[in-house]
Protein backbone atom coordinates (compact mmCIF):
# COMPACT_ATOMS: atom_id res chain seq x y z
CA UNK A 1 0.00 0.00 0.00
CA UNK A 2 3.03 2.27 -0.33
CA UNK A 3 2.47 2.88 -4.03
CA UNK A 4 2.70 6.55 -5.04
CA UNK A 5 -0.17 8.35 -6.73
CA UNK A 6 2.12 9.15 -9.68
CA UNK A 7 2.52 5.42 -10.28
CA UNK A 8 -1.21 4.81 -9.96
CA UNK A 9 -2.02 7.18 -12.79
CA UNK A 10 0.57 5.52 -14.99
CA UNK A 11 -1.84 2.55 -15.52
CA UNK A 12 -3.01 0.50 -17.19
CA UNK A 13 -5.81 -0.60 -14.88
CA UNK A 14 -9.11 -2.40 -15.42
CA UNK A 15 -11.64 -3.55 -12.87
CA UNK A 16 -14.76 -2.64 -10.94
CA UNK A 17 -14.98 -0.12 -8.06
CA UNK A 18 -14.63 -2.35 -5.02
CA UNK A 19 -12.49 -1.49 -2.03
CA UNK A 20 -9.21 -2.00 -3.90
CA UNK A 21 -10.20 0.28 -6.79
CA UNK A 22 -11.37 3.02 -4.44
CA UNK A 23 -8.09 2.71 -2.55
CA UNK A 24 -6.36 3.20 -5.90
CA UNK A 25 -8.56 6.28 -6.45
CA UNK A 26 -7.46 7.54 -3.03
CA UNK A 27 -3.81 7.14 -3.96
CA UNK A 28 -4.42 9.08 -7.18
CA UNK A 29 -6.41 11.83 -5.47
CA UNK A 30 -3.68 12.34 -2.86
CA UNK A 31 -2.03 14.76 -5.30
CA UNK A 32 -4.96 17.12 -4.68
CA UNK A 33 -4.08 17.66 -1.01
CA UNK A 34 -3.10 21.27 -0.42
CA UNK A 35 -4.94 22.59 -3.48
CA UNK A 36 -7.77 25.12 -3.28
CA UNK A 37 -11.05 24.69 -5.14
CA UNK A 38 -12.05 27.69 -7.23
CA UNK A 39 -15.00 26.30 -9.20
CA UNK A 40 -17.45 23.39 -9.10
CA UNK A 41 -19.49 21.89 -11.92
CA UNK A 42 -22.30 19.52 -10.93
CA UNK A 43 -24.57 19.28 -13.97
CA UNK A 44 -26.44 16.13 -12.94
CA UNK A 45 -28.87 16.80 -10.08
CA UNK A 46 -29.65 13.06 -9.84
CA UNK A 47 -26.05 12.38 -8.82
CA UNK A 48 -26.28 14.70 -5.78
CA UNK A 49 -27.78 12.85 -2.84
CA UNK A 50 -29.23 13.49 0.63
CA UNK A 51 -30.62 16.91 -0.29
CA UNK A 52 -27.41 18.21 -1.82
CA UNK A 53 -27.77 20.72 -4.66
CA UNK A 54 -25.26 22.16 -7.09
CA UNK A 55 -25.58 25.51 -5.31
CA UNK A 56 -24.90 24.10 -1.84
CA UNK A 57 -22.01 21.98 -3.10
CA UNK A 58 -20.48 25.07 -4.70
CA UNK A 59 -21.01 27.14 -1.57
CA UNK A 60 -19.32 24.53 0.59
CA UNK A 61 -16.41 23.74 -1.73
CA UNK A 62 -15.35 26.92 -3.53
CA UNK A 63 -12.59 28.66 -1.62
CA UNK A 64 -11.88 25.60 0.51
CA UNK A 65 -8.63 23.66 0.49
CA UNK A 66 -8.31 19.89 0.29
CA UNK A 67 -6.55 18.87 3.49
CA UNK A 68 -6.96 15.09 3.30
CA UNK A 69 -8.24 12.31 1.08
CA UNK A 70 -9.57 9.29 2.97
CA UNK A 71 -11.48 6.11 2.24
CA UNK A 72 -13.97 4.00 4.19
CA UNK A 73 -14.95 0.87 2.34
CA UNK A 74 -16.00 1.97 -1.14
CA UNK A 75 -16.59 5.58 -0.06
CA UNK A 76 -13.93 8.17 -1.00
CA UNK A 77 -13.80 11.16 1.35
CA UNK A 78 -12.41 14.61 0.58
CA UNK A 79 -11.78 16.65 3.73
CA UNK A 80 -11.84 20.40 3.07
CA UNK A 81 -10.56 23.22 5.26
CA UNK A 82 -13.08 25.94 5.97
CA UNK A 83 -12.70 29.46 4.63
CA UNK A 84 -11.59 30.52 8.13
CA UNK A 85 -8.80 27.95 8.16
CA UNK A 86 -7.94 28.29 4.49
CA UNK A 87 -7.78 32.08 4.66
CA UNK A 88 -9.89 32.49 1.50
CA UNK A 89 -13.37 33.85 1.06
CA UNK A 90 -16.02 31.70 -0.53
CA UNK A 91 -19.12 33.10 -2.23
CA UNK A 92 -21.43 35.09 0.03
CA UNK A 93 -24.20 32.52 -0.40
CA UNK A 94 -27.07 31.82 1.98
CA UNK A 95 -26.19 28.13 1.80
CA UNK A 96 -22.54 28.65 2.73
CA UNK A 97 -21.68 26.88 6.00
CA UNK A 98 -20.30 28.52 9.12
CA UNK A 99 -16.55 28.23 9.66
CA UNK A 100 -15.52 24.62 10.15
CA UNK A 101 -14.47 21.54 8.22
CA UNK A 102 -16.46 20.05 5.36
CA UNK A 103 -16.30 16.50 4.01
CA UNK A 104 -17.43 15.51 0.53
CA UNK A 105 -18.19 11.86 -0.06
CA UNK A 106 -17.84 10.25 -3.50
CA UNK A 107 -19.48 6.92 -4.31
CA UNK A 108 -18.70 5.20 -7.62
CA UNK A 109 -21.34 2.52 -8.12
CA UNK A 110 -20.32 0.04 -10.82
CA UNK A 111 -19.00 2.42 -13.48
CA UNK A 112 -17.61 5.49 -11.70
CA UNK A 113 -14.02 6.55 -12.33
CA UNK A 114 -11.98 9.39 -10.93
CA UNK A 115 -10.04 11.73 -13.21
CA UNK A 116 -7.20 13.84 -11.78
CA UNK A 117 -5.86 16.71 -13.87
CA UNK A 118 -7.28 15.09 -17.00
CA UNK A 119 -5.75 11.66 -16.30
CA UNK A 120 -8.00 8.74 -15.43
CA UNK A 121 -7.02 6.57 -12.47
CA UNK A 122 -8.65 3.46 -13.92
CA UNK A 123 -8.46 2.81 -17.65
CA UNK A 124 -11.55 0.65 -17.90
CA UNK A 125 -14.16 -0.92 -15.65
CA UNK A 126 -15.72 -4.34 -16.09
CA UNK A 127 -19.22 -2.93 -16.51
CA UNK A 128 -18.28 0.44 -17.94
CA UNK A 129 -16.48 2.03 -20.85
CA UNK A 130 -12.95 3.18 -21.56
CA UNK A 131 -14.23 6.40 -23.14
CA UNK A 132 -14.18 9.76 -21.37
CA UNK A 133 -17.35 11.36 -22.68
CA UNK A 134 -17.96 14.93 -21.41
CA UNK A 135 -21.64 14.05 -20.91
CA UNK A 136 -20.61 11.44 -18.34
CA UNK A 137 -18.90 13.94 -16.02
CA UNK A 138 -21.10 14.07 -12.91
CA UNK A 139 -19.00 16.44 -10.79
CA UNK A 140 -15.85 18.43 -11.46
CA UNK A 141 -13.78 20.42 -8.96
CA UNK A 142 -11.39 22.97 -10.53
CA UNK A 143 -8.31 23.98 -8.56
CA UNK A 144 -6.52 27.28 -8.23
CA UNK A 145 -3.66 27.40 -10.70
CA UNK A 146 -5.22 24.79 -12.96
CA UNK A 147 -6.07 21.12 -12.80
CA UNK A 148 -9.16 19.37 -11.49
CA UNK A 149 -10.70 16.34 -9.82
CA UNK A 150 -13.69 14.89 -11.65
CA UNK A 151 -15.94 11.85 -11.47
CA UNK A 152 -17.08 10.27 -14.71
CA UNK A 153 -19.89 7.71 -14.51
CA UNK A 154 -21.76 6.47 -17.60
CA UNK A 155 -24.49 4.57 -15.73
CA UNK A 156 -25.00 7.19 -12.98
CA UNK A 157 -24.91 4.59 -10.19
CA UNK A 158 -22.56 6.58 -7.98
CA UNK A 159 -23.24 9.66 -5.86
CA UNK A 160 -21.88 12.84 -4.32
CA UNK A 161 -22.80 13.60 -0.70
CA UNK A 162 -21.99 16.34 1.76
CA UNK A 163 -21.01 15.12 5.23
CA UNK A 164 -21.77 11.45 4.47
CA UNK A 165 -22.75 9.24 7.37
CA UNK A 166 -19.51 7.33 7.87
CA UNK A 167 -20.92 5.65 10.98
CA UNK A 168 -23.47 3.87 8.78
CA UNK A 169 -20.60 1.76 7.41
CA UNK A 170 -19.10 -1.26 9.10
CA UNK A 171 -15.38 -1.78 9.77
CA UNK A 172 -13.16 -1.26 6.75
CA UNK A 173 -12.34 -4.58 5.11
CA UNK A 174 -8.66 -3.66 4.74
CA UNK A 175 -8.23 -3.56 8.50
CA UNK A 176 -11.12 -5.65 9.84
CA UNK A 177 -10.12 -8.00 12.65
CA UNK A 178 -11.38 -11.58 13.00
CA UNK A 179 -13.64 -10.40 15.81
CA UNK A 180 -15.13 -7.68 13.61
CA UNK A 181 -15.68 -10.15 10.79
CA UNK A 182 -17.35 -12.51 13.26
CA UNK A 183 -19.73 -9.76 14.30
CA UNK A 184 -20.43 -9.00 10.64
CA UNK A 185 -21.43 -12.61 10.01
CA UNK A 186 -23.42 -12.78 13.22
CA UNK A 187 -25.91 -15.53 14.00
CA UNK A 188 -27.84 -14.99 10.77
CA UNK A 189 -29.67 -17.28 8.37
CA UNK A 190 -28.59 -14.99 5.52
CA UNK A 191 -26.03 -16.46 3.07
CA UNK A 192 -22.46 -15.82 4.14
CA UNK A 193 -21.82 -13.96 0.87
CA UNK A 194 -24.69 -11.57 1.61
CA UNK A 195 -23.24 -10.79 5.04
CA UNK A 196 -19.77 -10.22 3.58
CA UNK A 197 -21.21 -7.70 1.11
CA UNK A 198 -23.43 -5.89 3.63
CA UNK A 199 -21.68 -2.51 3.76
CA UNK A 200 -23.28 -1.67 7.10
CA UNK A 201 -21.51 -4.69 8.61
CA UNK A 202 -18.25 -4.82 6.63
CA UNK A 203 -17.33 -1.92 4.37
CA UNK A 204 -15.70 -2.48 1.00
CA UNK A 205 -16.29 -6.07 -0.14
CA UNK A 206 -17.99 -6.35 -3.52
CA UNK A 207 -19.02 -9.24 -5.73
CA UNK A 208 -15.60 -10.17 -7.10
CA UNK A 209 -13.80 -10.05 -3.76
CA UNK A 210 -16.56 -12.02 -2.05
CA UNK A 211 -16.45 -14.83 -4.63
CA UNK A 212 -12.64 -14.96 -4.65
CA UNK A 213 -12.42 -15.03 -0.86
CA UNK A 214 -15.06 -17.71 -0.39
CA UNK A 215 -13.56 -19.80 -3.20
CA UNK A 216 -10.11 -19.68 -1.60
CA UNK A 217 -11.53 -20.32 1.88
CA UNK A 218 -13.52 -23.33 0.65
CA UNK A 219 -16.87 -22.00 1.89
CA UNK A 220 -20.13 -22.23 -0.05
CA UNK A 221 -21.38 -18.65 -0.56
CA UNK A 222 -24.99 -19.79 -0.06
CA UNK A 223 -24.39 -21.26 3.39
CA UNK A 224 -26.27 -19.54 6.22
CA UNK A 225 -23.73 -17.42 8.06
CA UNK A 226 -24.70 -18.91 11.42
CA UNK A 227 -23.57 -22.40 10.31
CA UNK A 228 -19.90 -21.45 10.01
CA UNK A 229 -17.79 -22.97 12.74
CA UNK A 230 -15.28 -20.93 14.71
CA UNK A 231 -12.51 -22.54 12.67
CA UNK A 232 -14.21 -21.63 9.40
CA UNK A 233 -14.75 -18.06 10.55
CA UNK A 234 -11.09 -17.74 11.44
CA UNK A 235 -10.08 -19.18 8.06
CA UNK A 236 -12.43 -16.80 6.28
CA UNK A 237 -10.98 -13.80 8.16
CA UNK A 238 -7.40 -14.78 7.28
CA UNK A 239 -8.34 -15.42 3.67
CA UNK A 240 -10.08 -12.07 3.27
CA UNK A 241 -7.04 -10.20 4.55
CA UNK A 242 -4.73 -12.20 2.28
CA UNK A 243 -6.95 -11.75 -0.79
CA UNK A 244 -7.23 -7.98 -0.38
CA UNK A 245 -3.48 -7.62 0.18
CA UNK A 246 -2.56 -9.85 -2.76
CA UNK A 247 -5.05 -8.35 -5.22
CA UNK A 248 -4.01 -4.84 -4.20
CA UNK A 249 -0.45 -5.70 -5.24
CA UNK A 250 -1.75 -7.25 -8.47
CA UNK A 251 -3.71 -4.09 -9.29
CA UNK A 252 -7.40 -4.68 -8.64
CA UNK A 253 -10.30 -6.85 -7.51
CA UNK A 254 -10.47 -8.32 -11.02
CA UNK A 255 -7.05 -10.01 -10.67
CA UNK A 256 -8.19 -12.97 -8.57
CA UNK A 257 -7.45 -16.57 -9.48
CA UNK A 258 -11.15 -17.20 -10.14
CA UNK A 259 -11.68 -14.19 -12.38
CA UNK A 260 -10.99 -15.79 -15.77
CA UNK A 261 -13.50 -18.56 -14.98
CA UNK A 262 -16.45 -16.25 -14.32
CA UNK A 263 -18.49 -17.47 -17.29
CA UNK A 264 -20.94 -20.26 -18.08
CA UNK A 265 -19.42 -23.72 -18.31
CA UNK A 266 -16.16 -22.70 -16.64
CA UNK A 267 -14.25 -25.06 -14.38
CA UNK A 268 -12.70 -24.62 -10.98
CA UNK A 269 -9.00 -23.71 -11.26
CA UNK A 270 -8.33 -25.77 -8.15
CA UNK A 271 -10.00 -29.15 -8.83
CA UNK A 272 -11.46 -28.94 -12.33
CA UNK A 273 -15.14 -29.28 -11.35
CA UNK A 274 -17.66 -27.30 -13.37
CA UNK A 275 -18.43 -24.14 -11.44
CA UNK A 276 -21.89 -23.39 -10.12
CA UNK A 277 -23.39 -20.18 -11.43
CA UNK A 278 -26.09 -18.84 -9.12
CA UNK A 279 -27.70 -15.60 -8.04
CA UNK A 280 -27.08 -14.93 -4.35
CA UNK A 281 -28.11 -11.66 -2.80
CA UNK A 282 -29.01 -10.36 -6.25
CA UNK A 283 -25.47 -10.87 -7.57
CA UNK A 284 -24.16 -13.42 -10.06
CA UNK A 285 -22.08 -15.86 -8.04
CA UNK A 286 -19.51 -18.47 -9.05
CA UNK A 287 -18.43 -21.27 -6.73
CA UNK A 288 -17.07 -24.81 -6.78
CA UNK A 289 -19.46 -27.63 -5.80
CA UNK A 290 -16.56 -29.84 -4.72
CA UNK A 291 -14.28 -27.92 -2.37
CA UNK A 292 -16.65 -25.14 -1.26
CA UNK A 293 -18.87 -26.59 1.43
Amino acid sequence: MAQRSDDVLAGPHWGVPEIIEVELYRWAAARCVGRTIVAVSAPDAWYLKRGLTAASLTANAVGATVVDVRRRGKLLLLDLASRAEGGRERPNDAEAPPPGDTTIGLRFGMTGRIVIDGRVAMDELEYGSSRLEPAWVRVDFTFEGGGSLAVIDPRRLGAVELEPDEDALGPDAYTATPAELGRALGDSDAPVKVRLMDQARLAGVGNLLADETLWRAGIDPARPARTLTSRERARLARTLVDVIAELTKRGGSHTGDLQDERHRGARCPRDGAELLRRTIGGRTTYSCPIHQR
